[in-house]
């Protein structure tokens, strides 16, 4: 039986990986970053570990020892730990750290990875188990765009592309073709909030992939949390990039922003 590990940040996308790797026949082992990782996850765990922020010998050593020379790196671990507490760099990672040309997430997780194939661990694409939950192009759910929204939702996506082309983030909010909210360090679900307070209501929400987007880490995703957050700011439309967006409980996500009345819409048409 192939081991197959993952290293488990916040929400439900780890857990989402490790159901689907237990039905793909994989025994699954799971490193779990404290304070981010849902503990539910060790119950689907066939070998499990908690490791801090940074403690990067710890986890390599634990995905070797159970034989796990593929992983994936699932979930989110907020980069604000590591300004603030539960952060243990040990020597491995302070090496990687010093490696880097900037601390941008693209250099921080690629450094990681990078570190991990040399420890004969390769990183697979994040999503690989979950590609029916990535939506395609055009209308999602059953609200369909006016002419303004859809002016909107284009008008959003140019500008998203040039945060996250930047490295500061991946979603914007927008509304009358004015730029209100842009993700930074905070998130998407921070940034929707700011959006939504200066707005007040009928804003456009837009999330996309970086340009060349690494699938193995750091994959757009939304869950019920971010719908949450969409209603509560009287969002019109939330558009995600197609093919390229993991959501996370789909059909409940789907289900619910129908009967709120918000768009949901994929865009594939990058220059």
């Amino acid at each position: 039986m192939k081991t197959m590990g993952i290293i488990a940040g916040n929400g439900r996308f780890p857990i989402l990986v490790a159901e689907e790797a237990k039905r793909a026949g994989y025994r699954v082992v799971t490193c779990a970053i404290e304070q981010e990782a849902e503990p539910a996850i060790e119950k689907l765990s066939d070998a499990f570990s908690w490791v801090k922020v940074g403690e990067l010998k710890k986890l390599s050593k634990f995905l070797k020892d159970e034989g796990a020379h593929e992983a994936i790196m699932a979930g989110k671990v907020e980069k604000v730990r590591f300004f603030k507490e539960n952060v243990r760099l040990d020597l491995d990672m302070m090496a990687v750290l010093v490696k880097l040309k900037d601390r941008k997430d693209d250099s921080l997780l690629g450094g990681i990875a990078d570190y991990l194939f040399k420890k004969g661990i390769v990183l697979q694409d994040s999503t690989c188990l979950l590609k029916d939950m990535m939506p395609g192009p055009g209308l999602l759910g059953k609200k369909k765009p006016s002419k303004s929204i859809m002016d909107n939702i284009d008008f959003g996506f140019e500008m998203a592309q040039k945060v996250s082309g930047a490295d500061i983030g991946q979603t914007v909010v927008v509304k009358n073709k004015a730029v209100l909210a842009v993700e930074a360090i905070e998130g998407t679900d921070e940034a929707i909030r700011r959006g939504g307070a200066l707005g007040r209501g009928k804003i456009i929400v837009v999330k996309i992939a970086k340009p060349n987007q690494d699938m193995r880490f750091d994959v757009p995703a939304v869950g019920l949390k971010t719908l949450e957050g969409l209603i509560e700011a009287k969002a019109e439309a939330f558009a995600f990039e197609a093919h390229k967006t993991l959501f996370i409980g789909k059909d409940i996500f789907v289900e619910k922003a129908n009967r709120a009345g918000i768009v949901l819409y994929g865009v594939s048409d990058r220059p």
